[in-house]
């Protein structure tokens, strides 16, 4: 044999034992793991309490009790061997998996690692079973005395594993991943009752509930079980349910997002991505939304079958349901009052479950709903209150909020100007003397809110008044509806306004990349010197920039030149706006999605044309300003994430002054 040549490696069957230590690592990473597997087990064995009870992180003691249907002495053998599994009775039950296990793996892989000892019991058996199992060497099973149901006591484990045992955690740490492993099944399953124990301290106990948000709040308190929205939808095939939070409740991660398919949790970062889409605008770059959602869809529209913590599964048609929960949480979101709320919110109630339940357009019934619209259409064409109404009021025209109006057509509204001195008369009326002016545009709608041109009229001087409200500080609007007061931050509101009128022009009611921004063709065109990765941004973006109303074209070397512009901008220098938007541009990544450019390129528009802080309003300005929060769902939030308003309910206002007494108001 010459030195060159090799030996050849002889293959050879691996025993037993060494291959489910090797499944133990794809399986059993932590302790945390030997809990799932175990409680999925007890899930699947139809148990209605469960009890987990663990010492030293998981690592001396995990021990999990429940009476489901248990075992008899001779399935336990059976239990502990390789791909032995009672959840898929024919070779077909594979593609229609309806269990949260079906491999066969958990118990052979941690008995191989472990001190295991399962003691079970059948309800038909006078006796139940014990057997035990030494580092995957098992034991013959032996009569015991136990309840009906089975008891799982984990010690040591990864004793003949030193490697991963050296890997493992700080004991709290190790807790806190078992916690977690816990809760997301706890969540999953409110009609079984749930106990944890560490050591000798209960950490959760959760009896059986049939209503989920009672489940979810004994998880995460009340900051979050006051903020739930639900959600509910159903196609026959596709049913989503849960709840979402407001966007007023973030995190700065997706930890706090719950996802559950046929009751198993998941991650899925299609569904993960539709969930941020559908809060697009409501919360603050960085944040990610919180949710405790359910899908549920026939079992063979998902592979399940992909992942060895079944962690990750894929669907046969993964658009549809990204659609489907992207459109559910969409059209949830326009039919709830977002408005961030200042003090405790309102108590929940039997009827209405959770904030986000319509009850009525005002919160009255239709016939006096439509008699309060009436009377309002009547007082702004005349000034006078019908005296007939049966529609509760305070006195006066300050009595009709704003929401009041959000329905009617758009018509020339009466305001007036600040009072000499900055009061109001005393009966809160409009009298013949007082000047009246029409705000509306000369198409009938509101008038567009002007660009301030640095005058200082009286306005700056004293509060700019008008029937819906007045600007203070000339940066905040101050106005009512019928339920509080509501203070709102000029720019971020008419920043709302403006992009979803630019984005309605753009994209369509149903974002369909249609449409163009109107642009200013410059009479001389502004050249601009870019760096190379600048100008090679812009360049591979021109068409995008078009769209938004700025047309770009190569001029040799790094300089580009800019032949239109954005016509709602004539106050930012061209040069300027550019390099803005192609910052977006940049820190979009090399091939950023079209959408989402254009999207972010537009609200970047609407902030740097919106009315700034600072600015004073005059009345006819005040007025179209707040009509025009009515005009669109999304008016709560500027497209950055931002609130646009603070609402004090009446009762907070009368806590915080001390009229709230043992008796009430007083």
């Amino acid at each position: 044999m010459t030195a060159t040549a090799k030996t050849l490696p002889t293959i050879r069957q691996l025993p037993p034992n060494l291959i489910n230590q090797i499944a133990a690592g794809e399986v059993i990473e932590r302790p945390a793991s030997v809990v799932k597997e175990l409680l999925e087990n007890s899930i699947d064995a139809g148990s209605t309490r469960i009890e987990v009870s663990i010492q030293g992180g998981g690592t001396e003691l995990i021990r999990i009790a429940d009476n489901g249907c248990g075992m008899t002495a001779e399935q336990l053998p059976l239990a502990l061997a390789s791909h032995a599994t009672s959840k898929l009775p024919d070779d077909e039950s594979l593609f229609h998996v309806s269990t949260l296990g079906f491999r066969g793996e958990a118990l052979a892989s941690i008995g191989s690692v472990s001190h295991l000892t399962i003691r079970s019991r059948t309800e038909t058996d006078d006796c139940g079973s014990e057997i035990n199992v030494r580092g995957g060497v098992i034991e013959p099973p032996a009569p015991c005395g136990c309840p009906v149901g089975t008891v799982m006591e984990i010690r040591n484990l990864f004793f003949n594993t030193p490697v991963r045992h050296r890997f493992l955690k700080t004991a709290q740490t190790e807790k806190g991943h078992i916690v977690e492993a816990f809760t997301r099944l706890a969540l999953a399953n409110p009609q079984v009752h749930f106990v944890l124990n560490n050591g000798d301290k209960l950490v959760h106990d959760l009896p059986v509930t049939e209503r989920w948000s009672d489940r979810i709040s004994a998880f995460f308190g009340g900051e979050i079980a006051e903020s739930l929205i639900p959600i509910k939808s159903d196609d026959a095939q596709i049913r989503i349910s849960g709840y979402v939070c407001d966007p007023s409740v973030s995190r700065g991660n997706a930890r706090m997002q719950y996802l559950f398919l046929n009751g198993r949790h998941i991650r899925d970062r299609s569904l993960q991505h539709a969930l941020v889409e559908a809060y697009r605008g409501l919360l603050m770059v960085g944040r990610q939304p919180v949710c405790f959602l359910r899908l549920d869809m026939p079992a063979e529209m998902i592979d399940v079958n992909v992942h060895p913590t079944k962690l990750e599964v894929r669907f046969t048609d993964g658009g549809r349901v990204y659609a489907r929960l992207l459109q559910s949480l969409r059209h949830q979101f326009l039919s709830t009052d977002m408005t961030q709320r200042v003090g405790p919110p309102a108590p929940i109630t039997d009827e209405r479950e959770l904030r986000g339940q319509p009850q009525s357009e005002l919160g009255m019934p239709v016939r006096v709903e439509q008699e309060h619209r009436q009377n309002v259409i009547e007082w702004a064409r005349t000034g006078v209150v019908n005296p007939s109404s049966t529609t509760p009021s305070v006195g006066g025209a300050s009595s009709f909020g704003s929401s009041a109006i959000s329905a009617l057509p758009s018509i020339g509204t009466p305001s007036f100007q600040p009072f000499p001195g900055g009061g109001a008369p005393a009966n809160g009326t409009l009298d013949d003397s007082t000047e009246v002016a029409n705000p509306a545009g000369p198409m009938g709608g509101p008038t567009e809110v002007a660009p301030w041109d640095g005058a200082q009229p009286q306005a700056a001087i004293t509060p700019t008044v008008c029937y819906l409200g007045f600007q203070v500080h000339n940066r905040y609007l101050v106005t009512q509806d019928e339920s509080g007061m509501v203070v709102i931050d000029q720019h971020a509101l008419h920043e709302r306004v403006l992009y979803e009128r630019v984005k309605d022009k753009v994209l369509g009611e149903n974002d369909s990349e249609e449409g163009k921004l109107e642009s200013q063709r410059l009479l001389v065109p502004e050249p601009v010197s870019l760096t190379p990765a600048e100008r090679t941004a812009a360049l591979d973006n021109a068409e995008t920039l078009a769209r938004i109303g700025m047309e770009v074209e190569d001029f040799g070397g790094e300089t580009i030149v800019i032949q239109s512009y954005p016509a709602m901008l004539k106050n930012v220098k061209p040069a300027d706006m550019l390099r803005t938007m192609l910052e977006s541009v940049m820190g979009a990544g090399k091939k950023p999605d079209p959408l989402d450019l254009l999207n972010h390129l537009l609200s970047t528009i609407a902030c740097k044309a919106a009315v700034k802080a600072g600015d004073p309003l005059s009345p006819e300005e005040v007025v179209a300003l707040l009509e025009q929060r009515d005009l669109y769902n999304d008016t709560h939030h500027c497209p950055h994430g931002r609130p646009t308003a603070l609402f004090f309910s009446r009762d907070e206002l009368d806590r915080m002054f001390g009229r709230l007494g043992p008796r009430g108001r007083s």
